[in-house]
């Protein structure tokens, strides 16, 4: 007997009892299918976390000042400006971790066009704060070093601002504004860039350079010190940690602040936190996949059941197979072939409905769904793995049947 007369005769025997096949590879079904949706949310999951966390910026670090004591209370850090323009300048030229670095002075306050009015927030900075952040222009152009030296009138617009004063299809570009009763000129609007993990609407935001901000927005006091936080962009993903590391003992020298007490500063590394997320995603998908595991052993078990009970039942059938000459490696490979057909089946229904579920459940949560072919390729061998390990006890047990015994069975 060939192989293809093999494979037909086990094919034949599996569609002839369809229901019972069915059941028999539920639990392969269910387990590869669970194992397939799962991956793919988690990884979907963990795309999603990368994404927001990169739209905030790429090797991103941001300092914040330090926290002011009121009569015992202690206020958060950023309630006691500690951090000076110095510090920025130090930062830029001394840490050779640092790509670029730059103040973010931010306030809300009402932007007012000539047919209608928004309060937004309100950010003055540098040109290398886009370059840091990864945030590009829709149109127009990002204002200069040279409008920075100058204290220029000049304002760049977020998406949201946009849509609030002007409608979502107009171009502001060449428009004016008012801020604080103060005229400024539109030169650019961002690209959009969405929302922050926490929710934040990062385009509802006017941005213009820093100099206009302290001389028109923020008024007198402060002078010497940065009434906001510092953004910091490090050379690489991998010197990020480093430089942490760097501006952490640089601020504590400048500050003079003695060994064993705390900083008058903090400084939060995104990348860390991102990490942070994308590993306890990759746990609990892990864990999923896990226990959806364990319905292909299940489902294996089940293989094994129904394999016995059809030897049980074909058992004048294979001493007669045996008497025309069929021999114990013929016996053998025709049940292995059928509890392979099975599982088999069972995977590749498994993939389907699995791919199904993982598309409705990004859908419903709004995020991507990543399908990983080596997953689904692994999913499918194993549950073939599992046909033919959990069948090889009944197909044994069936090719070692002795013939004459086999044909008087009743």
């Amino acid at each position: 007997m060939n192989a293809f007369a093999t494979i037909r005769i086990a094919v034949r025997a599996v569609i002839r009892n369809k229901l019972r096949s069915f059941l028999t590879t539920l639990g392969i079904i269910i387990g590869v299918g669970a194992v397939i949706a799962m991956v793919a949310i988690g990884e979907g999951a963990k795309a999603q976390v990368e994404k927001a966390f990169a739209s905030m910026g790429s090797n991103l670090l941001i300092i914040m000042p330090g926290a002011s004591v009121s009569g015992g209370a202690m206020g958060g850090f950023g309630s006691q400006p500690t951090l000076t323009w110095d510090d920025l300048k130090a930062i830029q030229t001394e840490v050779p971790s640092v790509r670029l670095a730059a103040a973010q002075l931010r306030t809300n306050g009402q932007v007012i066009s000539d047919s209608s009015n928004w309060t937004t927030s309100i950010t003055g900075t540098t040109p290398e704060y886009f370059d840091i952040r990864n945030w590009e222009m829709s149109r127009g152009a990002i204002f200069t070093e040279t409008d920075v030296e100058g204290g220029t009138k000049v304002v760049i617009l977020g998406q949201t601002v946009v849509d609030k004063l002007y409608g979502p299809s107009a171009d502001p570009i060449g428009q004016s504004v008012r801020i604080k009763n103060i005229p400024f000129q539109v030169i650019g609007v961002m690209a959009r860039k969405g929302q922050s993990p926490i929710g934040t609407d990062y385009d509802d935001a006017v941005f213009m350079p820093q100099t206009t901000y302290r001389a028109k927005i923020q008024g007198s006091g402060l002078r010497n010190f940065i009434p906001g936080m510092i953004f910091v962009g490090a050379s690489s993903p991998e010197a990020t940690a480093r430089a942490q590391i760097q501006i952490a003992q640089l601020l504590r020298d400048r500050h003079r602040v003695q060994a064993g007490v705390d900083d008058d500063f903090s400084i939060r590394n995104l990348t860390e936190m991102a990490s942070a997320q994308q590993e306890g995603t990759k746990t609990m998908t892990t864990l999923l996949a896990s226990i959806a595991a364990v319905s292909l052993l299940v489902g294996g078990i089940g293989i094994m059941n129904i394999m016995l009970v059809s030897v049980t039942e074909r058992t004048r059938e294979i001493g007669l197979r045996m008497a025309v000459g069929a021999t114990t490696r013929n016996i053998l490979a025709q049940f292995l072939v059928e509890a392979l057909t099975l599982s088999i089946m069972g995977g590749l229904c498994g993939v389907g409905i699995g791919l199904l579920v993982a598309n409705r459940l990004a859908a419903k949560f709004g995020w991507p769904m990543l399908v990983r072919p080596d997953i689904i390729l692994i999913s499918v061998g194993f549950s073939a793995l599992v046909g033919i390990v959990f069948g090889l006890y009944p197909a044994r047990k069936a090719s070692l049947l002795d013939p004459i015994e086999a044909l008087r069975y009743e």
